[in-house]
């Protein structure tokens, strides 16, 4: 019994191992942190100009000076103003596009709208956003690995 044990042990532990690098390659955020200031959903049919619904998330996100988004895409729609700060936003062109404070943001829905939100300055950029995600999705999708342009 306990060498049984030990090789189901062995097996879950090389496995492990093995299963490590591929998280490795996914790009996840780094000095990212943020508050949740609203999380409703809209039912199907109680708005004519949404009749699928919608899950409504609002946030104010920060992310530190050096800190990432990780690359990822939205299922809906995403609007939001930077507060505070500079935000570097390439596509996965990897051609930057700067947000400086008060400009408004808007992101498309949909994996050819992969994008990674960077903080290249010295201070936090602080960010209002608002997701408009269909009913059940996450508010965003992982990209792994990152665009081949990517050098970070």
């Amino acid at each position: 019994m306990k060498r049984t044990l030990s090789a189901v042990a062995a097996v879950v532990a090389l496995s492990a191992g093995i299963l490590l690098p591929a998280t490795a390659q996914a790009t996840p955020g780094e000095g990212i942190s943020g508050v949740t200031l609203l999380d409703i959903e809209i039912p199907a049919e109680l708005l004519p100009f949404i009749p699928d619904g919608a899950h409504v998330v609002a946030k104010q996100i920060t992310i530190a000076p050096g800190g990432t988004t990780g690359w990822h895409y939205h299922d809906g729609p995403v609007l939001g103003i930077v507060q505070a700060g500079t935000l570097t936003h390439p596509g996965s062109d990897c051609k930057p596009v700067i947000f400086d404070t008060g400009a408004f943001i808007n992101e498309p829905s949909g994996k050819s709208n992969t994008h990674v939100g960077r903080n290249l300055g010295k201070e936090p950029v602080i960010l209002d956003v608002v997701y408009l995600e269909p009913i059940g999705a996450p508010l965003f999708e992982d990209v792994t690995p990152a665009p081949p342009c990517d050098k970070t």
